[in-house]
């Protein structure tokens, strides 16, 4: 009997000492698996605040573009208006 109840707790130990490995490896691999997820979110964010940059950036430039071609054009209708006028 004794050998019997001594067995039987060596197995219980076993499979006890067994779940718990499992445990400890399942959540390691969970956190593992949240601190991947979290870098590749950060990653996204990253990126879309240097889209937004770049787009502000480029809108910005054609405005400024923009406006000096409109001044040049406004320049020329004019010198083209007073050529007509002394013609």
């Amino acid at each position: 009997r004794r050998e019997e109840k001594r067995r039987e707790e060596k197995r219980k130990n076993r499979r006890e000492e067994k779940r718990n490995k499992t445990r400890k490896v399942k959540t390691k691999k969970r956190r593992e698996e949240k601190r991947r997820e979290e870098k590749r979110r950060e990653e996204k964010r990253r990126e879309v605040k240097r889209q937004l940059k770049r787009m502000r950036r480029d809108w910005l430039r054609r405005k400024e573009k923009g406006g000096k071609m409109r001044q040049d054009q406004q320049k020329r209708n004019e010198t083209r208006q007073k050529e007509k006028r002394k013609q």
